[in-house]
């Protein structure tokens, strides 16, 4: 009789505590990223930009939180990436070139969010989630991997899929192939060349303006934003997922992408967390694509990691006058792609310092 009450006690206690993971599990909000790629952060209609209307993303600033200081460290694709998944600089990742995988030794978002019970899964643009051992992603069909392709097909289906079939929280990165190069989708013929509004520090010539053209016709991020958007609202998922856009680092143009100009390190943030993020809110606090994973996991309710570089910007999230980080730090390593000239940066909302490590080097005639 005791023995079989002793197993009664250990079923309650089995059924309660399964009862209240379920519970937690069900609490903790789900999170969407959806990533451009070689995105100009300053031609979305909700940061001012005058050239296109980007309908969808502006709707999403308008039910969430603007951040005005969104920081890459470094301007490259697969350098930022690496700084998002693990929460390392990229001098301490080891993806501080392009194309450069990290250090083999390393943990990322899997590894912390997974110790949490969440799904950690991945759709589109991949050429960065390398080593396998650092980033073991739950891969999803649907979003295309290879940023330059001449097209940009994609279908929600495998991600409907996906998000449906999960029981426990899941972490969905959705990453855009939009709007990099070789910019052969969408009209050009919609913009009109000679009324585009160049940035100032561009040279005014009509093969700019044309280029330009290309590059703005590139609007399918705004689809897919939209898509997502009310996949989540059809699914009934939309009022326990954090939806969180991010614009990467600058377009391949002139002083922006491969530099440490406003151009090329400045990026764009939008989240939206409903019953938490005030809506139509903007921040004026300095977060780095490094502080990304370290807020993840605060969210998730994970003790903060020790030797990560990021901070959490959870508290900024509650409160949209809560400030983030002191300093935002910038790195620029182009070895051995083209003629080498490294830089540093250092800024505030108020100052940046830009450091040239070979002032003396003539860039412009040895390419």
């Amino acid at each position: 009789m005791a023995l079989i009450y002793r197993y009664a006690c250990l079923l309650l206690c089995f059924c309660i505590s399964t009862a209240l993971s379920a519970q937690q599990s069900k609490k903790r909000p789900n999170i969407v990223v959806i990533m451009a790629d070689d995105l100009d952060s300053r031609q979305l209609s909700c940061y001012g930009g005058t050239n296109l209307k980007t309908t969808n993303i502006d709707k999403l600033a308008s039910e969430g939180m603007l951040f005005n200081h969104m920081i890459a460290s470094e301007a490259m694709c697969v350098p930022t990436r690496a700084s998002l998944f693990t929460g390392l600089y990229p001098a301490r990742h080891g993806s501080f070139q392009n194309h450069k995988p990290v250090f083999d030794n390393l943990k990322s978002i899997c590894h912390y969010l997974d110790a949490q019970n969440y799904t950690v899964a991945l759709t589109g643009k991949n050429h960065s989630t390398k080593p396998e051992s650092v980033f073991p992603f739950k891969f999803i069909e649907g979003f295309q991997p290879n940023c330059v392709a001449p097209t940009d097909d994609y279908s929600l289906d495998s991600v409907r899929q996906f998000i449906t079939a999960q029981k426990d929280p899941y972490c969905l990165f959705v990453m855009s192939i939009n709007p990099h190069a070789p910019w052969t989708l969408g009209d050009p013929s919609e913009f009109d060349a000679d009324k585009l509004k160049l940035p100032l520090h561009w040279v005014d010539t009509k093969q700019v303006r044309e280029q330009f053209r290309k590059y703005l016709a590139e609007r399918r991020l705004d689809n897919q934003v939209g898509d997502i958007m009310k996949l989540l609202q059809e699914t009934g998922q939309d009022k326990n997922t954090i939806l969180i856009f991010l614009g990467e680092q600058g377009a391949q143009f002139p002083g922006a992408k491969w530099t440490l100009w406003d151009a090329g390190q400045k990026s764009s943030m939008i989240v939206r967390w409903p019953d938490v993020v005030k809506p139509a809110s903007q921040t004026d606090a300095i977060v780095q694509y490094e502080d990304i994973t370290p807020t993840f996991i605060d969210i998730s309710g994970g003790t903060p990691i020790a030797n990560l570089d990021g901070k959490s910007f959870l508290n900024v999230l509650k409160d949209q006058k809560s400030k983030g980080r002191d300093f935002a730090y910038g790195i620029h390593n182009n070895i051995p792609e083209g003629p080498a000239y490294p830089m540093r940066s250092i800024r505030s909302t108020q100052y940046k310092l830009l450091l040239n490590l070979t002032p003396e080097k003539n860039i412009i005639s040895s390419i």
